[in-house]
């Protein structure tokens, strides 16, 4: 698969196939893509081991006379997360009721955007368990629909995922308003408990409402670019939702006891911010590991036979991976770089920078919900779609290019 696509680049006049994708993305050049790459890695590295020299102590008082390998990573992680942080996932889930999170993502963006969320019962629904809601702005004026559909069932794939019944396009010169859905697997209510989330779940439907509300907001004449961005900001209006879910002011709305309906605890909101940078260096180790070894497969400027296992080898050695971290995906089971993700996977991580620096604009202002960096987001982010080059569109939004010191911080590699 990589010789063909290195083929294909070459007809194509580039040098690889990495160069070919990369030319229409924020990034513009694998040079690029590389530097920002090593330069997130080299504090997230630190912190790794500093996580992993840690756990060794845990191994080491318990007498397990071993050293931790990458197959023991995520157990001792847990037992470290406990130790340090002395949160579990269960002293959570009682202040996520689905009805309440779903709540307050609309509360997030009525204060953002001034929209208003009408459920409607009077519309086609394709399953019993489906909720639509009605979207206005804050004069009235009709936005689109959004379908909710939260829990499994037979014949419906794994995962969350958000799509479109219909785009936002214009037809004989008029708008045709879109209907956008956020498709999720949550665990079911019971005949006496909601449908209680994990924090993980809270982030899943904050991260796809961004998107819907990326394709609510598109205004574009042509469908093919409507609700679109360059593909290493695609990610970006479904990452920055995830701030707001995280906020102690956020929390205090809508992370209610489903029984008593008493907000979440400070001390439980402490601990829960605390533990947003736990094992980050791991993570973030990790990810780049395997966006470096995307990007290797794809930099061949001839087809060469090689030897996978060997290839991989000498990638990682070239960035001086630590042996008890392996890369997230390895060649055989990379399933986004046969996906439509090759020479594509850095884009979650830069995606990551976009969205923290875009955050940075609300919170350095001392307003969450500052309405005219608000403005700016939808209007030139989340309207104008791919009608422009990524980084002129970024520019018009923050006057600036996207700086990664504000994922360095979030992510505690900082």
């Amino acid at each position: 698969i990589a010789n063909l696509r290195a083929e294909r680049a070459k007809l194509l006049g580039y040098k690889n196939y990495a160069e070919y994708i990369i030319s229409n993305n924020m990034a513009k050049t694998p040079e690029a893509v590389y530097d920002f790459l090593n330069k997130v890695m080299e504090p997230a590295m630190v912190a790794a081991k500093r996580d992993r020299d840690e756990m060794q102590q845990i191994i080491d008082r318990e007498g397990g006379n071993f050293k931790l390998a990458a197959w023991d990573w995520w157990f001792y992680a847990e037992k470290l997360k406990k130790e340090k942080y002395d949160l579990d996932e269960a002293e959570l889930r009682p202040y996520f009721a689905l009805d309440n999170v779903r709540d307050g993502m609309f509360y997030v963006a009525t204060q953002l955007y001034g929209l208003s969320f009408t459920k409607r019962t009077d519309l086609p629904i394709y399953h019993s368990e489906v909720e639509v809601f009605e979207v206005k702005e804050k004069d009235g004026k009709h936005v689109g629909l959004l379908y909710l559909d939260y829990h499994p069932r037979p014949s419906k794939r794994v995962g969350a995922w958000c799509g479109r019944f219909r785009q936002q396009t214009y037809e004989k010169g008029k708008k045709v308003d879109p209907i956008v859905t956020i498709v999720c697997n949550f665990t079911r209510p019971t005949d006496d408990t909601p449908a209680l989330l994990s924090w993980d779940e809270v982030n899943t439907l904050f991260h796809e409402f961004g998107h819907a509300l990326h394709g609510l907001f598109t205004d574009g004449e042509y469908d093919r670019i409507a609700g679109s961005l360059a593909r290493d900001m695609i990610e970006l209006p479904s990452q920055i939702m995830e701030h707001w879910a995280g906020e102690p002011d956020v929390l205090q709305i809508y992370a209610k006891h489903y029984k008593t309906g008493t907000p979440m605890p400070v001390d439980l909101i402490n601990r829960l911010q605390k533990s947003m940078t736990f094992n980050q260096g791991f993570e973030t180790v990790e990810y780049i590991a395997a966006s470096i070894l995307d990007l290797d497969w794809h930099s061949f400027s001839e087809p060469q036979k090689v030897d996978v296992l060997e290839f991989e080898k000498s990638s990682m050695q070239k960035i001086k991976l630590m042996d008890e971290i392996y890369p997230r995906y390895r060649t055989t089971y990379f399933n986004h770089i046969v996906g439509g993700y090759a020479a594509g996977y850095y884009v979650y991580l830069w995606a990551g920078v976009l969205d923290s620096d875009s955050f940075n604009a609300f919170s350095e202002t001392g307003n969450l919900y500052n309405p005219e960096v608000a403005r700016k987001f939808r209007k030139f982010i989340l309207t104008e779609g791919g009608n422009d080059e990524g980084m002129i569109q970024y520019n018009k939004f923050r006057g600036k290019e996207p700086s990664i010191e504000p994922l360095l911080k979030k992510r505690g590699l900082k």
